[in-house]
Parts: C-alpha cells; structure tokens; sequence
C-alpha cells in the first residue's frame, strides 16, 4: 500500500486525505491547530470547514510534522499559498528523498511570482520530475461527500504523474494526466481572481449574461497570459482551465465567489474576509497576477479590474463602467 502524507488540516486538506483512502493509499494528515486535529481524530469530523462529513476511520491525523511525513512516499501540501515559503522551509530535512511531493494549492507567490511548484522545488531544493500538481474543478465540500469528479494531474514526468493518479483514483474522483505543469497552474491560480469578478457582479444584482461574459472573457485573459509564458491552448479548454473556472465561479461553495459577492453587496474587503470564514486565495492573487501579466506584455483587464477594487479600493460601480467602455476590438484575437 502506498503511503501518504497530506500538509494542511483546511477543508481540501482533509477531503484529499479522504481522496487517497478511498483510493486504497494510507494516509497521515498533519495540521497545526491542536482543536481540528483532535476533533478529526477522536471524532471523525471537521465541523468548521466540512460541516456533516463523516471521515474514514483509517484516517490518521497529528500535530507532528515528522509522524506525518516518515516513510511517505508522496506528500501532498494543502497550506495557504500566500504563507507556503513559511510554512514548509523548516520542513526540508524531514521529507523522504525518494518522495514525489504534489501541490493542491492554486496561487502566484506575490512578490516573486511563482507557482507553488516553483516554491516547492526551491524551499525543499527538489528536481522538477518529483514536483507535481492537482488541480481541475475540486470543490472541496462536494467531493467530501463523494459525489463524482475529474482532476488533472500534471507533472513533467509521466511515470511520477501516473504514480500520484494511481494513489488518487476511485469510483467518485477520477484523475487525468498532463505534463503542461505552467498552464494547469496558471489556470488553478487566474480562476480564483476571475471567481472573484464573477462574485462581484452576482452580489450587485446581475444576472447569468453578466456572468457569461465575465467567465469567458476571463478564460480569454488566462489563456492569452499562458501562451505568452509558454503553457498549451488545449490546457485552458480542458479540466484544469474552464472545467475549474465554470466550478468556481458559479458555485456558492467557492470562497473566491462568496468574497466577491459580499464586495458586491457592499462590504468592506476586510468584513468580506471576514465573512468568508476561509482563505479566498484570489484576494492576494489577483496583484501577482496582474503584475505578472505587466511583466509579459499582456493584457488583463478583468484581473486589473479586480485589482483596482480590492487593492485600490475603488467603487465597484466605477471600475464595471470603465471595463465596458473599453475601446472595441474583434473576439478574435491573433
């Protein structure tokens, strides 16, 4: 049997712990709030980010770092983007030498601009080939209560990307492969601050045209900025881009939608945080994307649009005027 390790006890944590289970992989999930995991340890639940799941019995869980990663043959990370670098620099020493390490995280580094698998590869000093990534439409409430699913999993070494998908796949979760790791990245980050738009507009009243036009010129901008830093076109129509963009942006379990509807409903950005109960990994996203895009050359006007409102605190009514009186262009673009 495969053994697992799975870093972060949040909501995606603790349904991919129960992903790797069900798949038949042994699993070890470590966290560092004492309270989630004695409560996932003693009682099989996670109230506070999985309300009415039951968790398997097999699934093991401490506050011990180096329990959780002996002997682990993959290691799955689930911790806030924006504090990975933090979070995992201690761990280097701990982590077997012949382990596969898997992000389940979607974000652009700020300040540095990197995935998380970049993070990864340079705090843990790894190659490329034991770095790989899951991403694709994975709402974590829906897939904790096993309801069916597709994900990719994306990696520059086949073998390494079968091995994780093997670990992972059952009767309700089923995995894909793909080596385009900078485009399935990309995707998982952009959808975040594209959800964020999405919420925006649904919190002010508009309705599914609105949203159409967001989400497709969204996918627009995504895929525009992934050539530009040499991902695939067919990643940003499958899983990993409009597959996760479609789920994220019209789902009320999406903390990134929920964050930007209560924006539209006129909270601060601070109350909105607030009243997410979660990290919107959009929130800090957004300016790395945008910046990132500057860097390239590219054009974002809806990630700058997002920017602009959360950063620069500018009215939500203002910023959706200026976006529609864009100069004209053909949709076609190239």
């Amino acid at each position: 049997m495969t053994r697992a390790a799975v870093l972060g006890s949040g909501a995606w944590g603790t349904t991919f712990s129960q992903v790797l289970i069900d798949a038949g992989t042994d699993v070890t999930l470590w966290g560092r709030d004492e309270d989630v995991i004695t409560e996932i340890q003693e009682r099989r639940t996670h109230e506070l980010s999985l309300p009415g799941v039951a968790l398997p019995d097999t699934l093991v869980a401490t506050t011990d770092v180096a329990q959780a990663l002996a002997g682990a043959e993959l290691v799955f990370v689930a911790v806030p983007a924006q504090l990975a670098r933090q979070i995992l620099a201690p761990l280097k020493d701990l982590i077997p030498a012949d382990a596969v390490v898997v992000s389940l995280m979607k974000g652009i580094e700020t300040g540095t601009y990197r995935r998380m698998s970049q993070v990864i590869a340079e705090v843990w000093d790894l190659p490329a080939e034991r770095v790989a990534v899951v991403s694709g439409p994975n709402l974590a409430r829906e897939i904790a209560q096993r309801q069916p699913c597709a994900t990719v999993v994306a990696c520059p070494d086949q073998a390494a990307a079968e091995r994780v998908a093997e670990a992972t796949a059952s009767s309700y979760f089923r995995p894909y492969t793909n080596d385009d790791l900078p485009g399935v990245e990309l995707c998982g980050a952009y959808k975040n601050v594209i959800a964020v738009g999405v919420g925006i507009t649904d919190g002010l009243g508009y309705g599914h045209n609105t949203t159409a036009t967001v989400i497709t010129r969204g996918l627009a901008e995504m895929t525009r900025l992934g050539l530009a830093l040499g991902a695939r076109p067919e990643t940003f129509s499958g899983l990993a881009g409009m597959g996760d963009l479609i789920a994220t942006c019209a789902s009320p379990l999406s903390r990134n939608h929920t964050l930007g509807a209560h924006i539209g409903n006129g909270l601060s950005l601070e109350d909105a945080i607030a009243a997410t109960n979660g990290v919107a990994e959009g929130v800090k996203t957004a300016l790395a994307v945008q910046e990132l895009a500057a860097s390239a050359g590219v054009d974002v006007p809806i990630c700058a649009g997002v920017v602009t409102m959360l950063e620069q605190r500018a009215p939500v009514g203002a910023v959706i005027e200026a976006l529609l009186s864009r100069p004209r262009k053909s949709e076609v673009e190239g």
